[in-house]
C-alpha cells in the first residue's frame, strides 16, 4: 500500500513541480568546484529539495498527498528517515513528521536533477532506501477480509480509515486471492485490509485485525443503514509471501448493498475514529450496542425482533416489561409531538408479536418485517447519539425529562 501511494503521490507532485518551472519559476543552485587539473574548474548544481521546501503548502494541496501522509504519519520509524537525511528538529506531530518525510523523499527522487518528469527507475531507488529505514528490523503484514453488504464509490479505489486501516475495492488490490474479491454478488467485494509493521515474526497479526475489522463493522451499522457482514474467512501475509486463509469467524449475511458516495468518506472515517475512541465498554449501553448488532447478523429481520426490544430494554425499562413504559419512553425521544402517539401504538404491536417470535413462528401478518426494521432504525438512531455523545448515557432520565415538559406544555 505505502509503495502505491508514494507513487501517486510523487508523480502528482512531479506533474505540479513541472507547472511552476515551465511556468518561469526557477530551481535553486549552488556553485562547486571540481577537483582535478591545474586550473579550478566550477559547475552549477541544481537544488531541488530547496525548491520542493519552498512549495510545501502547495504540495500539500494535491488530491494524493492525504492518503501518502496518513501512510507514513503511523510509522515510528519516520525519524529514523530523517535523521539519516540530517534532519536535526524533528517535529513533534506525527502529521508533520510525514510531512517533513515526503519533503524529504522528494528530494531524493529529484536529486540533482534540473526538471521534474517522473522517472520510475528514480523512484524505486528512492522508495527501496525509504523502505529499508522504516522496514530494516520490522516485515509488512497484511490482513483482508471481504467486508459484505458495502460498496464503495465508483471513483474510490481505496477508503483509508488511518493507522494502517482501509477498505480496498476488491479489484484494485491486483494480487489479492480470488476466493476474496469474488462471492456470490456479480460485483467485486469491498475488502477491509490491516497492514501493520511488526518485528520480524511470521504470524500475521490476525487478532487485530480481528478486533479493528468488527469495530469497522460496528462504524457502519451506527453511521448507516445497511445489512452489513464481514465474510468468516480472511486472508494473512507476511511481506510479499502466498496468502494463506484464517477463521475470523462470521457475522451474518448482507441484505442489500449501501453505498457510501465519495461525499460521505470523510466523514465515515471521523466517524469510526470517534466509535474507535468511544465505543462502550461495558453497562447497559455496551450491553444494548451488542444485542443491537446481534440483530443486525439475524437472517430475516422478524427474528431479530427479541434482540431490539432486549437492547431497548436495557436503555428505556430498567423497571422491567411489566411496567409498560418502554413504549411512551421511545416515542417521545424518536418522534415529534404529533406523531408521538403512532409509534407508542406501532412499538406496543411490536412487543406483542415477540411472542410468535420465541415459540418460533413467523408473524404472518403484511407488514411485520417492515415494522422490525423501523423499530431497529430508532434503536440504532439513540445508540449513534448516545456512543457520540449528543444523549446523556441514561435514556430513561432523557425520556422521563421531555415527559415531564409535555405534560407540563399540554397543562
Amino acid at each position: 500500500m505505502l509503495h502505491r501511494v508514494l507513487e501517486a503521490f510523487t508523480v502528482d507532485a512531479a506533474g505540479r513541480l513541472a507547472v511552476d518551472t515551465a511556468g518561469g519559476a526557477e530551481i535553486p543552485f549552488e556553485l562547486i568546484e571540481e577537483p582535478g587539473g591545474r586550473a579550478r574548474l566550477y559547475c552549477y548544481r541544481p537544488l531541488p529539495g530547496e525548491f520542493i521546501r519552498q512549495r510545501q503548502e502547495l504540495l500539500a494541496g494535491l488530491p494524493s498527498y492525504d492518503a501518502a501522509a496518513r501512510a507514513l504519519a503511523g510509522s515510528e520509524a519516520v525519524e529514523t528517515y530523517l535523521h539519516r537525511h540530517g534532519e536535526s528538529r524533528m517535529p513533534a506531530d506525527p502529521r508533520e513528521r510525514a510531512g517533513a518525510a515526503l519533503r524529504t523523499f522528494l528530494g531524493s527522487v529529484f536529486a540533482e536533477r534540473s526538471e521534474f518528469g517522473f522517472d520510475p527507475d528514480r523512484f524505486e531507488v528512492a522508495y527501496a532506501e525509504l523502505e529499508q529505514a522504516l522496514y530494516d528490523e520490522r516485515s509488512a503484514a497484511t490482513v483482508i477480509a471481504p467486508l459484505l453488504g458495502v460498496a464503495l464509490d465508483p471513483q474510490t479505489a481505496e477508503l483509508a480509515l488511518g493507522d494502517g486501516l482501509s477498505l480496498v475495492r476488491g479489484e484494485a488490490l491486483a494480487d489479492a486471492p480470488t476466493d476474496a474479491v469474488w462471492g456470490e454478488s456479480e460485483e467485486p467485494n469491498v475488502l477491509a485490509l490491516l497492514t501493520v509493521a511488526q518485528k520480524r515474526d511470521p504470524r500475521p497479526p490476525v487478532l487485530a485485525a480481528r478486533t479493528r475489522f468488527r469495530r469497522v463493522l460496528t462504524a457502519l451499522r451506527l453511521f448507516e443503514r445497511g445489512g452489513y457482514a464481514l465474510g468468516p474467512v480472511a486472508w494473512a501475509r507476511t511481506e510479499a509471501g502466498s496468502w494463506r486463509t484464517v477463521a475470523i469467524g462470521g457475522s451474518g449475511r448482507p441484505r442489500f448493498i449501501t453505498l457510501i458516495p465519495a461525499s460521505q468518506e470523510g466523514e465515515l472515517r471521523a466517524f469510526c475514529h470517534l466509535i474507535a475512541r468511544r465505543a462502550p465498554q461495558g453497562g447497559e449501553l455496551a450491553w444494548a450496542l451488542a444485542r443491537f448488532e446481534m440483530g443486525c447478523e439475524r437472517l430475516a429481520p422478524f427474528e431479530a425482533l427479541s434482540d431490539y426490544l432486549l437492547a431497548l430494554r436495557a436503555l428505556l425499562e430498567p423497571e422491567g416489561p411489566s411496567s409498560g413504559r418502554l413504549a411512551q419512553r421511545l416515542a417521545v425521544i424518536c418522534a415529534k409531538p404529533e406523531d408521538r402517539a403512532v409509534l407508542a401504538e406501532r412499538t406496543a404491536h411490536a412487543i406483542s408479536l415477540e411472542r410468535a417470535v420465541i415459540a418460533g413462528l413467523a408473524p404472518a401478518q403484511r407488514g411485520v418485517n417492515a415494522l422490525v426494521d423501523e423499530l431497529a432504525e430508532y434503536l440504532r438512531a439513540m445508540l449513534r447519539d448516545a456512543v457520540c455523545g449528543h444523549l446523556g448515557q441514561d435514556l430513561c432520565v432523557v425520556a422521563d425529562d421531555l415527559l415531564a415538559e409535555a405534560v407540563a406544555i399540554a397543562s
